[in-house]
């Protein structure tokens, strides 16, 4: 089974292509913590730098909406391609393909002018997912313990 999910921000606003047949593709970096060290009182945290590919439709909602510092959740696998270099060497690439891409954070992060937002279609409420995504539908404002 091959699949990733990762929860961080992006390192950069994504970078939108598309291919000679007309599809969009959006790539990013996101940073996600890792802690490490041999004690729980020990641990020091630093951040790798996941680089995401996103396709046709998520691709434009990922080019319309995101920008460098948006939280996110991406679900999707991971890709090895290799290829060569114009020096003759081959090099390869690990990069995770997502799925889908849920925002995070509150609205005023996502979208500081208070301008419109357009959610991801994996944020759509649970009874329009399809079964096996993530997320859910939202918990109301009174139902959270805290």
């Amino acid at each position: 089974m091959n699949k990733v999910i990762l929860a961080g921000r992006l390192a950069r606003d994504p970078e939108m292509r598309y291919t000679t047949s007309g599809k969009a593709v959006a790539s990013f970096s996101l940073a996600v913590n890792r802690r490490f060290g041999r004690n729980a009182g020990d641990q020091q945290q630093t951040a790798d730098f996941i680089p995401i590919i996103a396709w046709e439709k998520l691709a434009e909602i990922c080019g319309n909406n995101l920008i460098k510092g948006s939280q996110v959740l991406v679900e999707g696998r991971m890709q090895v391609r290799s290829y060569d270099a114009q020096d003759g060497s081959k090099r390869y690439v690990t990069e995770v393909v997502a799925n889908e891409i849920e925002f995070m954070g509150s609205k005023q992060q996502r979208d500081p002018n208070g301008g419109g937002f357009a959610p991801s279609p994996a944020a759509a409420p649970a009874e329009a997912a399809p079964m096996g995504g993530f997320g859910g539908s939202p918990v109301p404002d009174d139902d959270i313990p805290f």
